[in-house]
């Protein structure tokens, strides 16, 4: 059995459901122990469900949750906490920034608590989560990024969400360049349309132009596609790619 994560714990936010939840899954198939973060108590049984797939995988791998809203400040550490009690260590090797909300209305009716609401966790959140988890990584960390295709790309409606992972990615280079000299990775992943809770708010005028647009079979991405890309950047053979962007969009967008 091929396990290049044994041994490697990671933290997953946003992991109770779709995107998260198939990398959370991923990284468990890999041999890593995974640590669940969600934020509302109705993501409990999703978490639990979740971790009852890990432990029917049988491969040494683990997981556990622990509920936490990256709109708190405290709630970075108490994720770092939580992890390092749950899997008995002092280190944390992958982080997976997946958590994030989207906001779809006119920029001219974006108010102050509109801006914070986006603002406090896709970038306010992914910061402080990845300060609190960077003061423990381990040898040869990885911190991967969850972006968006409208990180480089001018949606009407998204100014917010699009500001957001717009900052998300150059946060992304900037700590690829300080945790570079420690043997740390950092990347973002930036996904297209993903068949997802999330794509269902999508207004469908937008969702079947982009499915269109998208070369690989016409069709919306799906969760496994995107976890394969992130579970390759969480392994050690990806260590020379560091401070990008990946296009995970079937060819929509090509950079």
């Amino acid at each position: 059995m091929h396990l290049p994560l044994a041994g490697r714990v990671a933290v997953v936010t946003g992991a109770s459901r779709g995107i998260g939840e198939q990398i959370a899954y991923e990284l468990a198939k890999r041999g890593a122990k995974v640590m669940i973060t969600f934020t509302s108590d109705s993501s409990q049984k999703l978490a639990d469900d979740l971790i009852a797939r890990v432990a029917g995988l049988k491969n040494g791998s683990a997981a556990a949750s622990v509920k936490a809203d990256l709109r708190l400040l405290e709630s970075p550490q108490i994720i770092v906490d939580a992890t390092l009690a749950a899997f008995s260590t002092s280190q944390i090797h992958i982080l997976v920034n997946n958590a994030g909300v989207e906001l779809v209305k006119p920029g001219l009716e974006v108010t102050p608590d509109d801006f914070a609401s986006i603002f406090d966790i896709n970038v306010r959140g992914a910061y402080f989560m990845t300060q609190a988890a960077a003061r423990c990584l381990g040898a040869h960390g990885r911190i991967i990024n969850l972006s968006s295709l409208a990180g480089r790309h001018g949606f009407e409606g998204f100014s917010l969400y699009c500001a957001s992972k717009a900052a998300l990615e150059g946060m992304t280079r900037v700590w690829a360049a300080e945790l570079g000299p420690q043997g740390h990775t950092v990347n973002a992943v930036a996904p297209g349309p993903v068949e997802s809770d999330m794509l269902d708010k999508i207004p469908e005028e937008l969702k079947n132009w982009q499915r269109d647009r998208t070369p690989m079979e016409k069709r919306f991405g799906r969760t496994d596609d995107i976890a394969q890309i992130v579970g390759w950047l969480a392994e050690e053979s990806s260590r020379w790619i560091t401070g990008q962007t990946l296009s995970a969009t079937g060819g929509h967008a090509m950079y």
